[in-house]
């Protein structure tokens, strides 16, 4: 049998040696954590994020995306470096084309890149980043470049999603719908038949059903004395004693609804150019023209700054007063939109002339809309007018996108 021996060339004894020393000090690193004292660990896993693993990602993410322009991973048989990465590296799908993305977009992020490589930012705040380069241009985020990075610097990953969606939104506002309806697209909630006396139950809820869910189920998940509940067992007891109580109810479309609170500023009420997103109690964000829509049937709270925060003024106002609803229900009857026939306790009032755009609260310019509908009004481009006591639904006009946001 033939033996054929590569030479050894100074690239390969320099990676040789180097990796000689990564296994070193990860093995060091290893006993250390197995040996240290409590009071010393925190500061110890702290180190190992900053000084090794984020750095680590950070030189694996430049040779991701140099091995990508090579084109080396087709003499492997792959047909993209994602597969390569899923193959021989070990990762799922969604992990090998996040960090073909990082390797991609930090090309032109000289600042993210240098804070990624020295520890300072984490990789978590380096995926979020990238992906909004994905979405709105690396040119876009590398004018806000500083701005973020001091953002990342000082939230944690969950808090920083807000800012990027942000940023996103004030960017390219229809870009941030676009997918705010992609996400709203996937949504979906599974009840299995009942197997050995469970019921499983899956799904995706969107950001504001999701919040929406969590606001509801809030007031039922309060441990008793000795309760020997899991969070989860009490997440599930709430669940189904909210269903319980809400069966019950005898609502007449007049009476309280669970709140879903979201703070926007009046310039994303008006749907101006370059404004916020709505940003959601508990976390996420949500388009303006979903703030739109529920300003429609809510109460505003409107915060007046005069000062300092402590001396500011909270008033709020109902939309649509109980009486005008009654009336509203006992005019339509169900959902307005044609073939629609959704009874009133689905349903919205949804203002014609929007009221974010001047309209009045008043019943010639309300319609019933369900939840459905109301939100293809307001997000998914359709009108709905009323002419001689009839109500009409005009669908959106056609519109040619690019079919993804570049630099």
């Amino acid at each position: 049998m033939a033996v054929v021996q590569l030479e050894r060339t100074p690239g390969s004894r320099r990676f040789e040696a180097a990796l000689a020393k990564m296994r070193d000090g990860v093995q060091a690193m290893a006993a250390w954590v197995h040996e240290a004292r409590s009071e010393d660990l925190g500061e110890g896993l702290i180190q190992i994020r900053e000084s090794g693993i984020d750095p680590l990602e950070a030189a694996f993410a430049g040779g991701v995306r140099r091995f990508d322009q090579s084109g080396e991973y087709k003499a492997a048989g792959a047909l993209s470096v994602t597969d390569w990465l899923k193959w021989k590296c070990k990762l799922s799908g969604g992990a090998a084309a996040e960090r073909v993305q990082i390797g991609r977009q930090l090309e032109a992020l000289p600042q993210t890149e240098a804070a990624f490589a020295n520890g300072n930012l984490g990789y978590q705040h380096v995926a979020l980043i990238a992906q909004t380069a994905g979405h709105v241009g690396v040119a876009a985020v590398r004018n806000a470049e500083p701005s973020l990075l001091q953002a990342a610097r000082r939230m944690d990953p969950g808090q920083f999603v807000s800012v990027a969606k942000n940023f996103e939104h004030r960017v390219d506002a229809q870009g941030a719908l676009d997918d705010a309806n992609r996400a709203h697209a996937r949504r979906y909630l599974h009840l299995s038949e009942p197997q050995d006396g469970l019921v499983r139950i899956d799904g995706l809820l969107d950001a504001e059903g999701g919040a929406t869910l969590r606001t509801a189920l809030q007031p039922f998940m309060k441990p008793i004395k000795d309760d020997p509940r899991s969070y989860g067992q009490r997440q599930h007891d709430a669940l189904i004693e909210l269903c319980r109580q809400r069966g019950g109810d005898k609502r007449d479309g007049a009476g309280p609804r669970p709140q879903l609170i979201i703070r926007a500023s009046l310039d994303t009420l008006a749907g101006l150019p370059g404004a916020p997103a709505g940003e959601l109690e508990g976390g996420g964000t949500v388009p303006a023209a979903t703030v739109q829509r529920y300003a429609c049937d809510s109460a505003i709270s409107r915060l007046i700054g005069r000062g300092e925060l402590e001396h500011e003024l909270s008033h709020a106002t109902r939309t649509i007063p109980p009486s005008t609803r009654r009336a509203l229900e006992a005019r339509d009857k169900h959902c307005v939109f044609s073939g629609c026939d959704r009874r009133p306790s689905w349903c919205d009032g949804h203002h014609l002339v929007w009221w974010t755009r001047g309209g009045p609260t008043t019943l010639a310019n309300l319609g019933l809309l369900c939840r459905p509908h109301h939100r293809m009004v307001h997000e998914e481009g359709w009108t709905l007018e009323r002419r001689d006591g009839t109500f009409k639904a005009i669908p959106p006009p056609r519109r040619v996108r690019p079919s993804s946001r570049s630099d």
